[in-house]
């Protein structure tokens, strides 16, 4: 597998908003407490997610004049194509590239939604090449980072010689529902961040070849699953569909799903030094970590980029590969794991090999 895709670099963008999650617990008391929510609750709730802060699209005290979706939609369009700017022209530097050599774009996002995409109003915005292949994908979630990197790769077998990059922008903090007071909206605005993320690829017949290649992927569907997690949309916007049962699917599945991928590839799950995966939560962390009987310090880059900016849905585990890219740990014939589960309910297993 020589002549796998391989990534080069990945790139990361973060909206100049910071909030710590103790001074959002109470802007979001401030406002509950007219429902007469249980604020304890909230900010225990809050606290579990162990988010220690995020960053946000908007300052804190903007939300509150948000009043329905056209208006979150807008400031999506605005900051998401700020930040996917910012990922895309920070990852090609990373990877020594120009937009001019960029081939395929794949842009992925469940926070907003545009016609012409996201992808399109950045062309101008980068200099893209007119013949770029597009492909903006939309509704897959959390499970759109490691699957884009895989629907990428599989142009890249096809055109060894070119240049990929998938772009990941999700601003989860635009998708507040102010007047859902359930435990899931709670959890779900304790837990989510906003951020972008580049990853550039290139085929293997590329004169540039640093990176590890991607030597197989493999996706996973979950029958009659659909209710474990995505959106309601209403007429405000996006309103959280976030079961309890997440981590219970996770442990039952992700276990099997490794081992069969290995299997076909004739290897196990002791040939795996680095595990590269998405930041859904500390209770989907313990359940991936727990399936695959992993010591914790297997997944703590997860752990870490989960409490210092949270759960950022398709961009997650992109900033998680990004950290290990750049802590330059792995060594030559190491073998990765890059995993991810999302809406469907389904999961993406990616085989790396530095």
């Amino acid at each position: 597998m020589e002549h796998a895709p391989r990534i080069l670099a990945v790139g990361r963008a973060l909206p100049p908003h910071f909030a710590d999650q103790e001074a959002l617990i109470a802007a979001f008391a401030e406002h509950w407490q007219k429902h007469h929510f249980n604020l304890e609750r909230l900010a225990a709730l809050h606290r579990a997610t162990q988010v220690g802060g995020r960053h946000l699209a908007l300052p804190v005290a903007e939300y509150a004049r948000l009043t329905g979706f056209a208006e979150r939609n807008a400031a999506f369009q605005r900051v998401g194509a700020e930040v996917g700017e910012e990922a895309v022209r920070n990852g090609l530097s990373r990877a020594g590239l120009k937009p001019g050599d960029v081939d395929h774009l794949f842009f992925v996002t469940v926070t907003g939604v545009s016609t012409p995409s996201l992808d399109a109003r950045l062309m101008n915005r980068l200099g893209f090449g007119p013949r770029v292949k597009r492909t903006p994908i939309f509704g897959l979630g959390c499970v759109a980072g490691a699957a884009g990197l895989a629907r990428a790769s599989d142009a890249l077998r096809a055109y060894p010689g070119q240049v990929a990059v998938l772009l990941s922008v999700e601003l989860c903090s635009l998708t507040l529902q102010a007047e859902d007071a359930s435990v899931a909206n709670i959890i779900a605005t304790g837990l989510f961040g906003d951020g972008a993320a580049a990853a550039v690829l290139t085929g293997g017949a590329h004169p540039r070849r640093s990176g590890p290649r991607i030597l197989a992927t493999r996706s996973v569907f979950y029958p009659e699953t659909e209710w474990v997690m995505g959106w309601e949309v209403i007429d405000s916007g996006f309103k959280v569909v976030l079961s309890a049962e997440v981590p219970r699917v996770v442990e039952e599945h992700i276990g099997g799903d490794v081992d069969a991928f290995l299997a076909e590839q004739g290897l196990t799950r002791d040939r795996i030094r680095h595990w590269i995966a998405h930041t859904g939560g500390p209770r989907v962390l313990e359940a991936f970590r727990t399936a695959l009987d992993l010591p914790r310090e297997a997944i703590a880059r997860s752990f870490r980029s989960l409490q210092e900016i949270g759960n950022l849905s398709s961009a997650s585990v992109l900033f998680v590969l990004g950290d290990l890219l750049d802590a330059a740990e792995a060594r030559e014939g190491d073998l990765g794991i890059l995993a991810a589960m999302g809406p469907g309910f389904s999961s993406e297993l990616l085989l790396l090999a530095w």
